[in-house]
């Protein structure tokens, strides 16, 4: 487990997911190419690494980084990007209020949805890939504070905490039409009951959003 660096990064296999939102009661399936995602969220060591910061609430160098804006992580990718040697993956607007993501770019990106949830799941179809307690911290068995990354069972993908400990912030746009430019947040956090602590779970928030059970890791498209 590279667990000092952060960005260990698991190859994972293409697949089709499908995608439902309870609100809406609307699925939709997605076809997935193969391509890279972290191992374990974004450490406070890893994080404060590349950007000189440290904006938890709970400090330690392997405790998830949270206190993270939407717009802070895709910078983070950015900059980790270029620290690695890679093409930034995204294109920010001279305003600060629009991003493009260049898909033919070998860097370092948030994962979609998509890709979320089929690493998540790493071929299961249950609601998660094991037993609550031993794959994850939520409130139950948290203490209600976060816990050091990989502490958990890790999937059969070798990814940790996917489910627990911080929510992930990822690509998507929630709904234009209805929350505008809300982010969609995957996975659950340390504060959160066990129903939102699935693989299908989603939750919304504005990109500024910055609060202690929220973090983030990082993916890779394949040919990078």
């Amino acid at each position: 487990m590279d667990v000092m660096t952060g960005n260990e990064m698991i190859a994972i296999p293409p697949g089709q997911v499908t995608l439902s939102d309870r609100r809406t009661q609307r699925s939709w399936s997605v076809e997935l190419a193969p391509y890279r995602l972290a191992a374990f969220p974004v450490t406070q060591a890893l994080y404060a690494r590349i950007t000189g910061r440290r904006p938890s609430a709970a400090q330690g160098d392997q405790l998830p980084v949270e206190c993270v804006s939407w717009w802070d992580a895709a910078r983070f990718c950015n900059a980790l990007s270029l620290r690695e040697g890679f093409t930034p993956a995204y294109h920010f607007g001279a305003d600060g209020e629009a991003v493009e993501w260049d898909a033919s770019a070998d860097g370092y990106r948030l994962p979609t949805e998509a890709e979320w949830e089929h690493a998540c799941r790493a071929g299961t179809e249950g609601p998660r890939y094991g037993d609550l307690d031993e794959i994850a911290w939520y409130r139950a068995n948290s203490a209600e504070r976060p816990h050091d990354v990989g502490g958990k069972l890790p999937n059969s993908w070798g990814i940790y905490d996917m489910l627990g400990n911080v929510w992930d912030w990822c690509w998507d746009v929630y709904d234009a039409e209805v929350y505008g430019s809300y982010r969609v947040l995957r996975g659950g956090g340390w504060f959160d009951e066990h129903w939102s602590c699935r693989a299908s779970a989603r939750r919304r928030s504005h990109p500024t959003f910055q609060v202690d059970d929220v973090g983030f890791r990082i993916a890779r498209s394949l040919g990078g």
